[in-house]
């Protein structure tokens, strides 16, 4: 009787033992997950609150900016000398060229879109803006299109063309895909292009070369957001890489410690 008291007694603490270590390990578990969950919120967020729009590739790495950028400066990785190629914006002879990587459905670079253009107005001759396309297709699927348009409007318009339909763009946009294509002809015939030559252009796909070959330098250079913007000194080929729709004191703050180097 004792015997089959034991291993009654014995079976039952087995079972509430392994009961309870199961409840552990599931406990543990969940613990678990609430942080995973926890963590990439609050990375979402942060990049939110930085003002920069993440590549969807990049998304889970830690490859947020630096908040105290001036202090930590960051070099970018090989630039793209600015060439004929290039839409620029300002003095041509600038010391400092602002090299922006931008998409035209980023709401980021819609939101920059005024800064670099306050830079521009500021420096009127130390500072350049040369604007380079990086659409985040992934994201937003209209904007290799959209900046295809800028190119034809630059085909047909020159440098003038280019920044008349980038500016309307981004005017009228709500960003996030939110642009209609279909409205493009009339944007640029609004900014007194051509209708008919620009949907041709449009319609034949003969810029989407030249976008992809903007993104590719962009990568090239590090660039995995936008908008990824480069301050580049032209007489020391120093840089400083300002993540996000940084506001214009702290790009300021930064052309103006090159400029006294």
């Amino acid at each position: 009787m004792e015997e089959i008291n034991t291993k009654q007694t014995t079976k039952i603490l087995s079972t509430f033992l392994t009961g309870n270590i199961l409840q552990v390990f599931l406990i543990v578990l969940l613990i678990g997950a609430f942080f995973a969950i926890g963590s990439l919120y609050t990375k979402v967020k942060f990049y939110e609150k930085s003002g920069v729009s993440p590549n969807v590739a990049n998304l889970g790495t830690n490859n947020a900016p630096t908040p105290n950028l001036l202090t930590q400066p960051e070099e970018a990785g090989k630039v793209n000398p600015i060439s004929d190629k290039d839409h620029i914006r300002g003095n041509s002879k600038a010391r400092i060229a602002l090299i922006e990587y931008s998409d035209l459905e980023c709401p980021f670079c819609k939101r920059f879109h005024p800064t670099a253009q306050q830079v521009v107005d500021t420096y009127k001759n130390d500072v350049v803006w040369v604007y380079r396309h990086f659409p985040l297709d992934r994201l937003h699927s209209k904007a290799d299109k959209e900046a295809e348009a800028t190119e034809c409007a630059y085909k047909l318009a020159g440098n003038d063309g280019f920044w008349k339909l980038t500016d309307k763009i981004f005017e009228v946009s709500p960003a996030n895909n939110g642009l209609d294509l279909a409205t493009l002809p009339d944007l640029a015939a609004g900014v007194g292009l051509n209708k008919q030559a620009f949907q041709a252009c449009l319609d034949s796909g003969e810029m989407a070369a030249h976008v992809e070959e903007d993104y590719q330098s962009g990568v090239t250079t590090g660039v995995t957001g936008t908008p990824g913007n480069i301050l580049l000194d032209t007489k020391t080929g120093k840089t400083r890489v300002l993540p996000g729709a940084v506001p214009f004191d702290m790009v300021k703050q930064a052309i103006d410690e090159m400029l006294k180097s």
